[in-house]
């Protein structure tokens, strides 16, 4: 989430920046679309992914309840 909250991008530029292959990053992103936390613009392999606009209103909400599953993320979200 980190990744897309500081600049959105396509699977293949998400799985370079994080050093995860691209498949990985393709089912995480799958999952977080079909619960509506991610969104999407462009076509087929253009396709870039962002953070939900209801997410980023709400991305201080979502920072607390990972740190209260202590559940880490990359970096805290401001």
């Amino acid at each position: 989430m980190h990744q897309l909250y500081v600049q959105p991008g396509n699977i293949n530029q998400l799985s370079k920046r994080m050093g995860v292959e691209y498949r990985t990053v393709q089912h995480h992103i799958e999952v977080l679309k079909k619960n509506s936390l991610v969104d999407s613009t462009g076509e087929a392999y253009g396709l870039t992914y962002f953070v939900h606009p209801w997410l980023e209103a709400h991305m201080e909400i979502f920072d607390d309840l990972c740190q209260k599953l202590r559940f880490r993320l990359d970096e805290p979200v401001e």
